[in-house]
């Protein structure tokens, strides 16, 4: 019989050992006030916002574009202690700051401390290793030899055990099969007693399993089910009605 847990909601989870929890809870500093009529309060899901938990394994956070998922986990991110562009704690770069300040109002509240972190961004992956490589940083690989996706997994593929890692829409760098391989690189850092933090559009990524998701929207922040995200919802559908949407969208049928 494992050690009994309990996730952000209640629900009992059996564990074999112990698991780690490096990030339990980001909160609002109850201290600062905060000026809800700027962003990202202005946002939907931030306007009541007080707080958000966190699985010991993988977290999911869902939405559409511009919803603030992105935004929460560039915050939490910088709340950790991560540089906003991505890079681990070491890496001190910027190419230009758009971040919002909304970190200066969250604490995180902390578990054990990793061993290793990173915050890996698919829109400036490029340009972190440009400035990994110009300083002879090769642990991540010669990345700027391979292809955008190669080089995204070979980074991957380079983190250590006991870590926290963050994603920010990882599958933007990756092909189908891809992302399968990202897949199971997720399940090993899980099973080396790693954290990960991940915002995405994934199906395929969402389908991990032991994972808390997250769906952010107009109503706010909830909790959902793979089979309940619009990620799954959406591309079952469309695969499995091509046609139909092809007649509404005005598309050339497929050839038999």
């Amino acid at each position: 019989m494992g050690t009994e847990y309990r996730n952000p909601f209640g629900k009992p989870l059996l564990y074999n050992r112990p698991m780690p929890r490096f990030i339990t809870r980001a909160q609002l500093v109850r201290e600062i006030p905060v000026d809800r009529t700027r962003f990202p309060f202005t946002l939907p899901v931030f306007r009541d916002f007080e707080g958000i938990d966190f699985h010991p394994r993988v977290t999911f956070f869902v939405g559409e574009n511009g919803s603030g998922k992105s935004t929460m986990l560039e915050a939490v991110a910088v709340a950790a202690g991560l540089p906003a562009e991505g890079g681990s704690k070491m890496h001190r770069f910027s190419t230009h700051d758009t971040h919002s300040d909304f970190f200066d109002s969250l604490t995180i509240v902390r578990g054990e401390f990793p061993a290793d972190t990173f915050f890996l961004r698919a829109e400036s992956f490029y340009n972190l290793a440009t400035y990994l490589q110009k300083d002879g940083l090769y642990r991540y690989g010669d990345i700027h030899h391979v292809s955008h996706g190669q080089g995204f997994l070979e980074a991957i593929m380079a983190f250590k055990p006991h870590g926290l890692y963050l994603f920010d829409e990882p599958e933007s760098a990756l092909s189908p099969q891809g992302q399968v391989t990202l897949l199971a690189r997720m399940k090993e850092l899980v099973d080396l007693d790693s954290q990960l933090i991940i915002a995405t559009h994934s199906p395929i990524l969402l389908g991990y399993g032991d994972a808390l998701i997250y769906e952010f929207s107009n109503e706010g922040i909830r909790e959902v089910k793979y089979r309940e995200t619009q990620a799954y919802l959406l591309t079952r559908d469309f695969i499995a009605n091509r046609d139909r949407y092809g007649r509404l969208l005005g598309l050339d049928p497929l050839p038999d």
